[in-house]
Parts: C-alpha cells; structure tokens; sequence
C-alpha cells in the first residue's frame, strides 16, 4: 500500500503520531489487520474498524521476478519511499539497496517516479486517500459481514 500526501497526513495525525516512515506503516499495517475490507465498486476499497476507516484506490502493477525488477531500479541513485508488502518492510532508501534484501520469486511491482514511490508485493497495491471517522452504513455493513460490497453514494 503506498501513501498520498495528504493520507501521510491523516496517518501521523490520526493512528500514527509520528513521522518516521516505518512507524507510519507500522501503525497502518495493524490497523488493516483489526479492520474489515469492504469492496465499494472495482476501483474503491474501504478498510473499517468501526471507527475510523481507511480509503483506498487500487493501483495497476505489472507482474515480475525479482530480477527484472532488479533491473529495473538498479539506474535509480535517489531515495524512493519504498514497500514490500509480504515483508511488511517499508523504508525511505534507494530502491536497488531495498531490492536486495527481498527473496526471490515473482512480485507486483509499482513504481512513481515522479512521486518517488516504490511497491513490490505478492498482491496488487493500493494507493490510500485518506482516513476518515466511519460514516454509518460502513459500521452497519462492516459489522454484519468481514467483506462486504457497499453500492457508491447514488445508485440503488
């Protein structure tokens, strides 16, 4: 799972209350392990504890071994926020030195140039938006089934 802004924001201020990467991820990957998965519509994906709930956007990944994603980031010199999820390891470090310490084998593979952000994964990633007090129908659905299909504000 990789991190906007404004949803790093939302994190320190709200679970995390630090700004170290690890302890950020840390805190977001505990808070994923005590929720319920709710599948909005093909592209949305909401994490809820009842409580607070957490916003995503699926990402499109390419499926790769290790050692094309390996070349692939071995011409990068400049940190990259960096996330395996299998690992649950997530670094602000140069990709080559963060892809050297993952096991082989094929993966999800993710990067943001521009935003310099890097994901590897056995699943495909998820891009969070922001996290929000649970709105009602979220506490409702979440708390009947573990993952649930809530149909967008709008339709029937």
């Amino acid at each position: 799972m990789l991190l906007t802004r404004h949803a790093r924001e939302r994190l320190i201020k709200r679970l995390a209350k630090r700004k170290k990467l690890e302890r950020i991820y840390s805190e977001l990957w505990a808070f994923i392990d005590r929720s319920r998965r709710i599948d909005v519509n093909e592209k949305v994906v909401i994490f809820t504890d009842d409580r607070k709930s957490l916003v995503c956007v699926r990402l499109k990944c390419e499926r790769l071994p290790l050692e094309e994603i390996r070349d692939r980031v071995s011409g990068i010199s400049e940190p990259y926020d960096c996330v395996f999820f299998d690992g649950r390891i997530a670094r602000h470090t140069v990709p080559r030195k963060f892809v050297e310490g993952l096991p082989d084998g094929r993966y999800c593979f993710y990067i943001n140039r521009e935003k310099k952000s890097l994901y590897i994964g056995s699943e495909e990633p998820l891009l969070a938006i922001t996290i929000r007090p649970a709105k009602r129908e979220e506490r409702n659905q979440a708390s009947s089934t573990g993952t649930t299909n809530i149909s967008p504000k709008g339709s029937s």
